[in-house]
């Protein structure tokens, strides 16, 4: 049993490694898009790629790293949290529901992720607060001086819990989007070129699986379309939470005052969508630099 419960320790630590691994990488875009979602007057004027060029010339490079270490400190729980509550979620609706098969485990998912967010929202919340700040106008010093200052100034814990109902209901239609585009990929892909395209299963060679990057590249394709559609919320999560930084804060109390703000305001391409293109080039280096280094910490801390 021992072995077990450090089995379980080690592959979480290993999760969560990985996890902080691809953040730090893509950290620089995440940075960015931040400023871009939420219009930084210092670059609101700017396209991803002058931002980028920008944020270095103006705050050093290590710029491109603010908000990091909040990112860090909240990518353990998160995952720990997410690991947990799939495995408890999984149990209870297949015991009280009876529901099994696909659905069971995206329902599951889809509640272990809204669990993992809420317990680490602050945290989010912390986290986009720095990385909007612009060097010689910091309002906060660090990670605990802003939950000193949010906490005080903006209602006590109920502060840290701004912009919380898009997120939430932009993971059900994420989740659900993925899995959905994912199995529609699959069972046209292996209908249509079952040899180019899949391979026999090892556990039991009548069933026909993807080829390992035939695999990775559908999930791609799901996760792009998934975020393309939740995007807006994504967009209003980060204004709300930035609430009481931005000029225009007592316009965007709400999820629907927000979207129709920012819609109002900016429009669909340079409001709702703004920052999309680099969702997507932040997803590809952030996948594989996940991957590799999970892969790498599990033969490192013997879990296979």
């Amino acid at each position: 049993a021992a072995r077990r419960d450090f089995y379980w320790l080690r592959s979480f630590i290993a999760g969560g490694v990985a996890g902080c691994c691809a953040k730090t990488t893509t950290a620089p875009l995440d940075r960015v898009k931040i400023l871009l979602q939420a219009h930084n007057h210092h670059y609101k004027h700017l396209g991803v790629f002058s931002t980028l060029r920008a944020v270095p010339k103006k705050e050093g490079y290590l710029g491109l790293y603010k908000g990091n270490g909040a990112m860090m400190i909240r990518i353990f729980p998160y995952g720990a949290i997410q690991f947990m509550a799939f495995d408890q979620y999984k149990k209870v609706i297949k015991k009280q529901l009876g529901i099994s098969g696909h659905v069971h485990r995206l329902m599951a998912g889809s509640m272990a992720g809204i669990t993992a967010v809420i317990c680490t929202y602050p945290l989010d919340m912390v986290r986009v607060r720095l990385a909007f700040q612009v060097k010689g106008e910091h309002k906060y010093m660090g990670i605990i001086h802003a939950f000193k200052m949010i906490y005080t100034k903006e209602g006590g814990f109920s502060g840290f819990y701004r912009g919380l109902m898009p997120t939430v209901v932009g993971m059900a239609p994420y989740a659900g989007f993925s899995f959905f585009t994912f199995g529609t990929l699959k069972s046209i892909g292996l209908a249509q070129a079952p040899n180019l395209l899949g391979r026999p299963s090892l556990d039991n060679p009548d069933v026909l699986v993807l080829k390992t990057h035939v695999n990775l590249l559908c999930g791609g394709i799901a996760g792009a379309i998934a975020q393309t559609i939740s995007y807006p919320l994504d967009v209003t999560r980060r204004r709300m939470q930035l609430g009481a930084v931005l000029p225009d804060s007592e316009k965007c109390l709400t999820m629907v005052q927000t979207l129709k703000y920012v819609y109002q305001q900016h429009g669909v391409r340079r409001g709702l969508y703004r920052g999309l293109s680099l969702n997507y080039i932040r997803c590809i280096p952030s996948q594989a630099v996940a991957f590799t280094t999970y892969e790498l910490m599990k033969q490192f801390l013997h879990l296979n």
